[in-house]
């Protein structure tokens, strides 16, 4: 390639970068103001998702508390956890963060 054409192909390179940068920027400008607020259950707080509980359950599961994890995931009317209603999070929650406290 002669070097006039190399300078050139640079330039519209750089140009193009330039113009994928200004994109980028743009998309996250707009995702930023498309994200959606966290939904307030109560002033402070935000509502649990799943993913939330499946972690601390997982904790206590391998901290050895595997069964009783199971069982209180049935005393909530789940055969699973992502048959947990959702209203329910919270206070699934707390009773498994108080699981294997003595008490």
């Amino acid at each position: 390639m002669k070097e006039e054409t190399l300078v050139k192909v640079s330039g519209e390179m750089e140009t193009c970068g330039k113009a994928l940068l200004k994109l980028a920027e743009a998309l996250r400008a707009k995702e930023e103001t498309l994200a959606p607020e966290p939904q307030k259950n109560e002033p402070g707080s935000t509502k649990l998702t799943l993913e939330e509980v499946r972690k601390v359950a997982a904790d206590k599961a391998r901290q050895g508390f595997t069964e009783e994890v199971r069982n209180l995931i049935h005393r909530y009317g789940a055969e699973k956890l992502s048959g947990l209603d959702a209203a329910k999070y919270e206070a699934f929650l707390k009773d498994l963060e108080v699981m294997g406290h003595a008490g």
